[in-house]
Order: structure tokens, then sequence, then C-alpha cells
């Protein structure tokens, strides 16, 4: 079996942020991403999607560690201030790592 250890980039972020986000991680080397509507509840309080303006997308890339390391730092530079977002790595392994 072929495997390859990578990394799991999550983000959850505002939806509004979509075409913002996909084009950053784009340009910062990552091949690919799934996106999610999501909803939940956290510091800014409740996320439920009912409405657009309050809903949540859910991010994951896979990808070596310094294109997780890029993006991570870019969006806390360029969104943290002023979108809520949260951002988590972990180590995956995938079983086609040309894909990646």
């Amino acid at each position: 079996m072929n495997k390859s250890e990578q990394q799991l980039l999550t983000i959850i972020a505002e939806s509004v942020l979509e075409s913002s986000l996909t084009k950053d991680i784009e340009q910062l080397g990552a091949k690919g991403y799934t996106i999610m509507d999501v909803r939940g509840k956290g510091s800014k309080g409740l996320r439920n999607a009912g409405w657009d303006a309050s809903a949540n997308i859910r991010i994951e890339v896979i990808c070596n560690a310094a294109v997780a390391d890029a993006i991570s730092a870019h969006l806390q530079d360029k969104y943290y201030n002023d979108y809520a977002m949260v951002v988590y790595t972990g180590t995956v392994n995938v079983l086609r790592p040309d894909k990646f």
C-alpha cells in the first residue's frame, strides 16, 4: 500500500468568505479543497445557517506541512481580526499521495 503522511488543514469560517478563502488557498499552493456547510455554537454565539449572513462553512485541505503553515499564517494575518474563524491541523495518512 502506497501511503503518505500529509497535513489536514481545517478552516471553519463565515460563509461570506468562501470565494476569498478558496482563492487564497489555491494561490498558497494547495491542489484542492472540500467545502461543507456547517452550524454550531462558539465564542461568537450560535451559527445556525438558517440565514446566509449567519452561515458557516468548513473547508478541508490535505497538503504538505509547508503549505498548511503558509495558509494558516495568511489566514491569521488577513482574517482573524475581522471574522469568526477557527483553523486547526492534524496529521493524516493518504493512500493516493500523487493527488496532494
